[in-house]
């Protein structure tokens, strides 16, 4: 029966459901329908109004309650007795009005640009003395009471806002003052032994009160007996804490060494990082079990609970340290380390990381123990400074291991560029370890803690980007399957390394000093944005510019696809002419992408109409010879007397045009050698296009023979040899001229037609081959290229130079008037010659 009941009771249920889904169904076809289909006008139109009207009309601004609080905080900035902490307070509620009255400042923003359009629409107003039609002018007085009307309300909230945004920044100042005299503030000298004795008294107090506060929780019954129900737990939590702190770190270290030596290069990396985050994790938790068990014992008073509250943060900053020191300078030698140092450096970057980290916690310490009991300043000097004097020596010394690395050299640019900023890292550590302590020694105590505390933080902080990245940088490579070698190589982990210092920086910000405040005050005027001619543009306005324009580029080189590829192959025209449009389609494309962003963004660009116009001048000088190549590409595109594939020769450079752009054109010489030439080189000067409308070209190869040969017989056989070859056209026929006489030969021109004038190299390669192979078989001499002196009368000239006073001389000068080549002896004299 209750089977039936609940099964009645499910049916009902669905039912209902099924109607109200329905009904939701086809209200919303109505609301799709168009305005006539539904009764007394379109409800899809009158919700859709609806909404427009509340997301344009914000909230009303209670604009009485702002004035009380900002009274209020104007009152509370004219006493000088408010502390920080409320001046902090004050400055978050003024800044949530100025993000309510910031939201006010759009109101009736869509509205009044319509207004605005209406009024432009009727014209500009008559000039005093004339008049205009009455319904223009009854209309524009009505149109400018509207406009007034819907102006008021951004008006107040615009005048309320600047108000509060005036009162931010006075707190901002108010308080960056204060911190600065902090920071300036001159204690009593820890060197002065007048102070020891009171901080003695301090110490010894506070270890009293400790003391105190223990013993007179466990002379408590209900203390002990606490104590006794909460031991069992207590044993193991200790137990829980000891083991995980002394044995835990070691056991993750073997499982980390096992994790290294397994798999590639980067995958090792990647595990065994993984796998090292246990020796931070799980001393933290044991930690957090030594808290735990000190609070459930019951002891704790105002001191011991502070200090047994604190004691997982101060765990984690003491673990966190000495895993950084271990990853930046690991133990294993294989490991490539993040600095280049020797095996025993590595060792001393280790110690000097944990030392920092133990320095680090004895501050927090002695703040947590000893802040609450309002020592005078001469206690907190003396007591802070051995740990300023021990934190600057360890700055000290990794000043000095940093510079260390940076003279250890490395390959490549990046290599060096890194280690020089190590080393500039380095020297800043040496001097801040010197100045520390000294500013202490002199008493400026807060400005030392500002100097010296950071300074290591930010190290650790660094050592920590630099790990991240490694490891991120090991994530692409096995994401990628990169091999060790690009896996170094590659832009992503540059990539990487900028984005982790972007984000680093805020953390940076805070450590040196910066209260939080200040960088939302940073995020705010960011996303506020700044103000161009009379529009306000905000970081949204450039995502909606970078989207559109993005979308109007993909789109644009979609379509340049599609007609390099689909339809103009399909045409008759060239293919200069195809790359010329698929050209201006890409530039045109761009431009009308970066119109539409403008526009959608609602960017007002009349403001730098003046600034353009002065700036286009310089343009002009500057940037002649830019816009004269790009309006000689754009003659060259439209006119083509220069299409990619073609021969061309301009100027002393000849080859083939591969790209044709706006500003060069890209040619391929025979060497395989390619030179850019500007486009207005292709306009202004004489440009030899070879192969433009016909592939046929001439070719003239010179022949020379010696004199005395059949010249006819010489010609006969040149026309032979260059009517065999195939790219030799015959008709007009191979010409064969007998052009000059020269010294000692009859030089020939062999004027052939070539098919493609492409292989003009090939073929007179060919041709001189034969013209070798067929002069030496028919026996046709060429002239000889070396020197010959014909003597006369050997024997009067022997009697000669063997006179007195003239054989040296004469010998001497023959000997160097000798030409390389010549016959060591006189050769026979020729026909015809005296003798």
């Amino acid at each position: 029966m209750k089977t039936s009941r609940r099964a009645a009771a499910l049916r009902l249920r669905l039912g209902a459901g099924l109607r109200i889904l329905g009904l939701a169904f086809w209200l919303g076809l109505l609301g799709l329908m168009p305005g006539p289909m539904l009764p007394g006008g379109s409800g899809a139109a009158l919700a859709q109004s609806g909404a427009e009207t509340a997301a344009e009309s914000p909230a009303p601004v209670d604009y009485q309650v702002w004035e009380d609080t900002a009274a209020r905080a104007e009152a509370a900035l004219a006493d000088n007795r408010i502390t920080s902490a409320q001046l902090d307070a004050l400055r978050a509620e003024i800044a949530l009005w100025r993000t309510e009255l910031s939201s006010a400042l759009s109101a009736n923003s869509a509205r009044i640009a319509t207004v605005r359009e209406q009024i432009a629409a009727l014209g500009p107003a008559p000039e005093e003395g004339q008049t205009e039609a009455a319904e223009i002018a009854t209309k524009r007085l009505e149109l400018a009471d509207l406009l007034g009307r819907l102006q008021a309300p951004g008006l107040a909230a615009d005048e309320a806002y600047r108000r509060a945004d005036g009162l931010i920044r006075e707190i901002d100042r108010i308080l960056r003052e204060r911190q600065a005299d902090r920071l300036l503030q001159l204690w009593p000298s820890p060197l002065n032994p007048a102070n020891w004795d009171d901080a003695a008294v301090a110490v010894g107090d506070t270890a009293i009160r400790i003391w105190d506060e223990a013993s007179g929780a466990w002379a408590d019954d209900r203390t002990r007996q606490t104590f006794l129900g909460n031991l069992p737990l207590i044993l193991l939590l200790l137990a829980l804490a000891g083991s995980s702190t002394i044995l835990g770190r070691r056991w993750i270290e073997i499982l980390a060494d096992r994790l290294h030596a397994r798999g590639s290069e980067a995958r090792q990396r990647v595990f065994s990082f993984l796998a090292s985050i246990g020796q931070v994790v799980v001393p933290t938790l044991g930690a957090v079990a030594l808290s735990t068990a000190l609070i459930l014992t019951g002891i704790p008073g105002d001191i011991i609970g502070a200090i047994a509250r604190a004691l997982p943060f101060l765990g984690l900053t003491l673990f966190l340290s000495i895993w950084l020191g271990g990853r930046a300078f690991p133990r294993v030698e294989e490991d490539a380390p993040i600095l280049p140092l020797p095996v025993e450096r590595r060792a001393e970057g280790r110690f000097l990381a944990a030392m920092m980290g133990l320095v680090v916690v004895w501050e927090a310490l002695r703040a947590i123990s000893m802040g609450s009991q309002a020592y005078a300043n001469a206690v907190t000097s003396v007591a802070s400074f051995p740990i300023l004097c021990a934190g600057g020596l360890l700055l000290w010394r990794t000043g000095r291991l940093l510079k260390l690395a940076s003279q250890s050299g490395g390959a490549g640019q990046a290599a060096s560029y890194a280690l020089k900023l190590t080393g500039l890292l380095g020297q800043g550590c040496v001097v801040l370890g010197i100045v520390g302590p000294l500013l202490a020694a002199f008493g400026y105590v807060a400005a030392a803690k500002a100097l010296v505390f950071p300074a290591m933080l930010s190290l650790g902080l660094l050592m920590l980007l630099l790990v991240l990245q490694e490891l991120l940088s090991d994530l692409w490579a096995m994401v990628a399957r990169l091999s060790d070698a690009e896996s170094g190589e590659g832009l992503v982990p540059v990539l990487i390394g900028l984005v982790l210092t972007l984000l680093s920086l805020p953390l940076f910000a805070l450590i040196w000093g910066a209260r939080l405040s200040d960088l939302t005050e940073l995020w705010t005027r960011f996303r506020e944005g700044f103000q161009m001619g009379e529009t306000r543009i905000s970081p949204t306005d450039f995502i909606v510019f970078a989207v559109i324009f993005v979308a109007g580029y993909m789109v644009t080189r979609l379509l340049q696809g599609t007609l390099r590829s689909t339809i103009l192959p399909r045409t008759r025209m060239e293919r200069g002419g195809q790359n010329a449009l698929v050209s201006g389609m890409g530039y045109v494309g761009i431009f009308l992408s970066a119109l539409l962003a403008f526009n959608a963004t609602g960017i007002d660009l009349s403001g730098l109409a003046i600034f353009a116009s002065a700036l286009s001048v310089g343009i002009g000088f500057g940037l002649q010879n830019i816009v004269q190549n790009f309006v000689s590409g754009i003659i060259l595109m439209i006119e083509r007397p220069v299409s990619e594939g073609d021969w061309i020769e301009v100027g002393t450079t000849q080859g083939i045009v591969k790209v044709i752009s706006v500003r060069s054109t890209r040619i391929q010489t025979f060497d395989r050698n390619v030179v850019l030439v500007p486009n207005s080189d292709l306009i202004s000067q004489r440009v030899t296009n070879w192969t433009r409308f016909s592939l046929a070209g001439r070719l003239i190869v010179p022949v020379a023979v010696a004199l005395g040969q059949d010249s006819r017989r010489v010609e006969a056989i040149l026309r032979e040899i260059a009517e065999a070859q195939p790219m030799v056209v015959l008709n007009p026929p191979p010409a064969i001229l007998l052009q000059s006489f020269g010294s000692g030969a009859l030089n020939f021109e062999m004027r052939l037609i070539l098919r493609d004038v492409n292989f003009s190299g090939g073929v007179r390669n060919d041709i001189n081959h034969l013209i070798v192979q067929r002069f030496a078989e028919e026996g046709i001499e060429m002239p000889s290229t070396s020197a010959e002196i014909t003597l006369g009368n050997p024997d009067d000239l022997g009697r000669a130079f063997a006179a007195p006073g003239l054989s040296g001389g004469l010998s001497g000068g023959l000997a160097e008037a000798r030409p390389t080549g010549a016959a060591s002896s006189p050769s026979k004299p020729a026909d015809g010659a005296p003798t």
